[in-house]
């Protein structure tokens, strides 16, 4: 990263764009406080990631953030139900397992919350990884190529339901693509090349 500057506001919807290797999933690791920088602030509703321990920086994530990655990152020993839980009980929020159902349920997933990962389709194991991401109602959903190892069609259901997370709950969405058209729905595009912001 070289001189990188900027805000996003409350409930805005963001895309990170440039070519491979152009440090887009570095700068949202960043963001999300999951590695800091050697130099400068980072600031994440409200608090300065750069000044608080990897335990603060860990405690915030579970209070305020969620993640929808490409390779979904569900536990395999646990439910579609368990994986959705996790967040919630590392947060210790009361009615735990009745969010986890109510999340599931918003992304379609009723009949399904009692099987493995291994048990779920592609699509289906993106919408449990979206249910864990939404269930804490986080102020800043980030995703890295959320439909990169999806078909189309299930990729469009998915972009449908961060979008209408983002309408109803409010939630800020920064995401990393590569597809122009899923940037082009965004508030805003951030276009990085060689470790800088660059104009689109």
């Amino acid at each position: 990263m070289h001189d990188v500057s900027f805000d996003i506001a409350k409930g805005e919807t963001v895309a990170i764009t440039g070519a491979s290797g152009a440090g887009k999933s570095t700068l949202l690791a960043m963001l999300a406080g999951l590695d800091t920088p050697t130099a400068g602030h980072l600031w994440l509703d409200g608090q300065d990631l750069t000044a608080l321990s990897e335990d603060g920086r860990a405690r915030l994530r579970a209070q305020r953030v969620g993640f929808v990655f490409q390779s979904f990152h569900l536990i395999p020993a646990l439910t579609a139900l368990e994986n959705v839980l996790l967040p919630l009980e590392l947060a210790q929020r009361d009615r735990a397992e009745s969010l986890a159902r109510e999340s599931l349920e918003r992304v379609g997933l009723t009949p399904r919350v009692d099987h493995y990962p291994k048990q779920l389709s592609g699509g289906e194991q993106q919408r449990v990884a979206l249910a864990r991401a939404f269930v804490i109602r986080p102020a800043v959903l980030f995703a890295d190529e959320p439909t990169g190892n999806l078909d189309a069609n299930t990729g469009q259901r998915i972009i449908e339901l961060m979008f209408e997370m983002n309408r109803t709950a409010h939630t800020t969405l920064v995401l990393v693509t590569h597809e122009q058209d899923l940037a082009a729905r965004c508030d805003r595009i951030l276009h990085m090349h060689a470790g800088r912001l660059v104009a689109p």
